[in-house]
């Protein structure tokens, strides 16, 4: 793809004692939903299951629409988007500036958005880009974002023999699940100790066992556990919409301009590390950028 060189590679920052996460605002369109959708077209593509002029529908709170809506326009397809009505209207534009057309469904409605990208996927003959049931998106993650933080951490502190402890737990919120399956294999591999905690809305803690529910985290707690497999996380901490924005404003004032999701991930580390208290590194992500948030902050 035209832009390949400019997806992934992105820097890791340390943004609290033992906390070091992966700057994705660094991709092209400001999140780390470039590497997935890029990784998955280009698949599609070489594969002949799209061609130029093809249609492509998918549901999404949103990066991955807009990941999905710039990577389309260059490969001259037409997108889809099916969404919740409640998604910020910062990242609509962005879809629509990029050519996509957006087709809404009820505030928080993940799963009948699903169905009707399903209903119209198969009615239209439109390719079905699928986010949370594809195993490219975990694939994609194991391959790019997981070898990346390994080789970062261990250049930072000038790995010279095996420590096992340099990695101790990756903690990130899951929307599809795909980052934190592909880069918790990825950390399991080289470091086998290291604990995969899963992060998830207070008022929607589905894998807690609890019952789905409206908030505004968006990017992570869509309605179900997706590709989780719940029998590789060692631990899910749940985050509250309020403190996952204070937690956003509070990164902003240190460099940080993040979005929502990422206050939710390093306020779970943060809380990781005061409970566990590690030798090691703790690893999360800034998902994106914090403009796409404004009009809801």
């Amino acid at each position: 793809m035209a832009c390949d060189s400019l997806v992934g590679n992105t820097p890791i920052v340390n943004v609290a004692p033992n906390v070091w996460a992966k700057m994705e605002a660094y991709n092209p369109t400001g999140s780390i939903k470039d590497r997935m959708v890029n990784y998955v077209l280009t698949h599609a593509i070489k594969e002949g299951k799209i061609k130029k002029g093809d249609t492509v529908v998918e549901a999404t709170s949103g990066n991955t629409g807009i990941a999905l809506s710039f990577f389309g326009q260059i490969e001259g397809l037409n997108i889809k988007i099916i969404m919740p009505s409640n998604m910020s209207e910062e990242r609509k534009e962005m879809m629509r500036y990029f050519g996509a057309e957006i087709i809404e469904v009820n505030p928080g409605d993940f799963e009948g958005a699903i169905a009707l990208r399903d209903k119209l996927a198969r009615k239209q003959g439109w390719y079905n880009f699928n986010q949370f049931h594809e195993p490219l998106n975990i694939e994609c993650h194991y391959v790019t974002t997981g070898n990346e933080i390994v080789r970062q951490i261990e250049d930072i502190f000038g790995f010279t023999e095996y420590c096992p402890t340099l990695i101790e737990a990756v903690v990130l919120g899951t929307g599809t699940g795909g980052t934190l399956m592909g880069v918790g294999k990825k950390i399991k591999e080289n470091y086998p100790n290291a604990k995969i905690v899963a992060v998830e809305p207070a008022e929607s803690p589905v894998m807690s066992g609890g019952e789905e529910g409206l908030h505004g985290i968006q990017g992570i707690g869509d309605g179900s556990k997706f590709l989780v497999d719940l029998d590789k996380v060692d631990e899910i901490i749940t985050i509250s919409t309020k403190d996952a924005e204070e937690k956003a404003r509070q990164l902003a004032k240190k460099g940080f301009f993040v979005g929502i999701s990422s206050g939710a991930n390093v306020l779970a580390a943060e809380k990781w590390v005061k409970k566990n208290n590690p030798r090691g590194s703790v690893i999360t992500i800034l998902c994106d950028r914090g403009e796409r948030y404004m009009s809801i902050l």
